[in-house]
């Protein structure tokens, strides 16, 4: 049977390699994790590659052992059926397919004073979502963007074997990090990159219980967590039985989580289970799952549990997944005083037709847009949200209306074609447009001062029980 060799980097575990005993041999023979220094994330983008290629942005190699791992025909044929990302078919919603235009993005944010609209209130829908494709152009910007990363994520510390175990960005290229962040992380940096711009956001605590200071701490802090995910996956945890049911269902188009059971469906639930008993206030919610799947694609699941606790911690989701979503109300509240203040017109609106935030607005935040945007798209903005944090996603809740604010403001419009356009799957015409539009409203210091003064005024209309009135 003709192979075809595939560059592996350090030797394959059995982990890796996947158990071929008591699986479909088609499944079994994909299911395993490609990434195997944490730089190359699990999408599919590299198999294949040229030496030269595939070694690329995995940073020294002095002590780098490389391995061929030839694949089948079998599983030649079944990679062969996926894109770039994993998936067998472009992941949507059930939900309506809606063209994301670009030309509403060349204007930036500011207030639009306008009341009515003559357009329609129903944008045309696509029939499907297109097929990921890449140009030649593209690839070959690809390229020259992951020997830039290269460049600028440099080894941080390294493991008993040499294998590299944290990165960090260069301090003589920290000043291009915005810049090549909102441009798009490499896919093939992405696993890297993600996991050192968590641990940038994470602020050292004094009151912290873990002795030593400043990096010495941040060491001890995550080798406990590593050890409490080992350790809370043989506890019992209340919300087991609900896991299990919704894991099948997570973005079960994808090679790593379509097999019942399978190596992916397990790191799954293993991190949701864990998880699950990090926080008892939280628990576990469905909003988790694609959190989850969408960092399995990248890391292994104890740096995936990592990341959900420093999320939870550092990022405030602690909030947003807690009973009552506090935070969920704090960021509607946040979004319709950007609203009042950019979108008078499409604010009334909503008011006129008593369309609250939370009708439309719950599955953007509560998945940070996993279930709203293309997969491309959605990795794209969690690269900024990582670095910038929660205020870009309220600009991107902004986004939508903004882009969409004439067929908002249509003398057609109604309830339902309101709650209609902005339940639906958007299809972005171009990312990179969508980017610099995000970047422009951050740079904004003075939206950016009211968004951190209105928290503070939810946080007071909280305290005195005042908030209940404050919502559409």
């Amino acid at each position: 049977m003709e192979t075809t060799p595939v560059l592996l980097v350090c030797p394959p575990t059995p982990r890796q390699l996947g158990t071929r005993t008591n699986k479909a041999p088609d499944q079994a023979s994909v299911e395993r994790d490609w990434s195997t220094d944490g730089t190359n994330s699990n999408s599919l983008d590299t198999l294949g590659s040229s030496s030269q290629g595939s070694t690329q942005g995995r940073g020294s190699s002095e002590n780098t052992a490389v391995n061929i791992y030839k694949l089948n025909e079998r599983e030649v044929k079944l990679l062969e059926q996926v894109d770039r990302y994993g998936f067998y078919s472009p992941p949507s919603s059930e939900n309506r397919l809606l063209l994301f235009p670009s030309q509403p993005l060349k204007v930036a944010l500011s207030p639009y004073r306008a009341t009515s609209s003559s357009v329609t209130a129903t944008p045309p829908l696509l029939p499907s979502q297109p097929p990921l494709q890449e140009s030649a152009v593209e690839r070959k910007t690809e390229n020259r963007r992951i020997a830039k990363w290269s460049r600028m994520l440099v080894p941080a510390s390294r493991d008993s074997g040499a294998n590299i175990a944290k990165w960090k960005f260069e301090e003589r290229k920290r000043h291009k990090l915005e810049e090549r962040v909102y441009k798009g992380i490499p896919d093939r940096w992405r696993a890297a990159a993600w996991y050192t711009l968590i641990e940038g956001m994470a602020t050292v605590i004094a009151t912290s219980p873990l002795p030593g200071k400043g990096k010495e701490r941040e060491v001890l802090r995550q080798e406990r967590l590593i050890a409490e995910y080992h350790d809370a996956i043989d506890l019992p945890s209340t919300f087991d039985i609900q896991i299990d049911l919704d894991v099948p269902r997570t973005i079960s188009g994808h090679v790593m989580f379509k097999t019942r059971y399978g190596l992916g469906q397990r790191s799954m639930f293993h991190v949701l289970h864990s998880f699950s008993l990090h926080c008892e206030s939280c628990g576990y919610c469905q909003g988790m799952g694609p959190l989850a799947a969408t960092l399995l694609s990248y890391m292994e699941p104890e740096r995936v549990y990592f990341c959900l606790v420093r999320l939870h911690d550092d990022y405030d989701t602690h909030d947003i997944f807690l009973p009552g979503f506090s935070g969920l109300l704090e960021a509607f509240y946040v979004q319709e005083k950007v609203m009042q203040k950019m979108l008078p017109g499409v604010y009334a609106v909503f008011k006129q037709n008593m369309i609250s935030t939370t009708a439309y607005a719950v599955k953007w935040y509560i998945t940070l847009f996993a279930n709203t945007l293309s997969y491309q798209t959605q990795l794209r903005l969690w690269d900024v949200y990582f670095l910038e944090g929660k205020d870009v996603l309220v600009l991107m809740a902004i986004s939508i209306l903004w882009v969409f604010k004439d067929n908002l403001l249509s003398k057609e419009a109604s309830f339902e074609s309101i709650l209609n356009l902005l339940s639906s799957f958007y299809v972005m015409e171009d990312d990179d447009a969508l980017m610099a539009w995000l970047r422009r409203a951050m740079s904004d210091r003075k939206l950016r001062r009211d968004m951190a003064l209105w928290r503070e005024e939810w946080k007071e209309l909280v305290r005195t029980h005042q908030e209940r009135d404050a919502l559409l």
